[in-house]
């Protein structure tokens, strides 16, 4: 019973960060699309960076929730 519940919630983790992975790469394909100078398109391209990395490190402990659970259940 506690590992369902490690390995749904991991999976509920690992969408999320995957949410977040579409997210960022629509804003930055928004940001290409809009015709900005190199240097806008750098900061933007910047300003998704932490979001993007937070994504997939939120997915990554959601996978390794899921492989735990399973591996322990």
């Amino acid at each position: 019973m506690l590992f369902d519940i490690i390995i749904w919630a991991g999976a509920a983790l690992s969408l999320l960060g995957l949410a977040g992975l579409v997210w960022c790469i629509l804003r930055v394909n928004r940001a290409r699309k809009a015709g900005l100078s190199d240097d806008d398109l750098r900061a933007a391209v910047q300003a998704v960076l932490p979001w993007n990395l937070g994504a997939l490190f939120l997915s990554v402990i959601g996978l390794m929730m899921v492989m735990v659970g399973i591996s322990l259940g």
